[in-house]
């Protein structure tokens, strides 16, 4: 059975911004299909750190406002 609570709050982020995985996986210089792969399983806390970091860093990628 799939766990679908997985790094949800990076799911729920990237999307609020307008990021897409492949942006997500080109910032941290690994495959879109490799990122897609870890995101099925819990993220170690540096990884975490580092992505929430980007998405925060960010700007909103698609031109809606990010309603925090």
């Amino acid at each position: 059975m799939r766990k679908l609570e997985n790094n949800l709050d990076i799911t729920k982020k990237a999307a609020q911004c307008g990021v897409f995985y492949w942006q997500i996986a080109e910032y941290l210089g690994i495959a879109d299909t490799t990122f897609s792969r870890k995101m099925r399983k819990p993220l170690d806390e540096a990884t975490r750190t580092k992505i929430l970091a980007f998405l925060g860093a960010e700007r909103n990628f698609s031109g809606r406002q990010v309603n925090e």
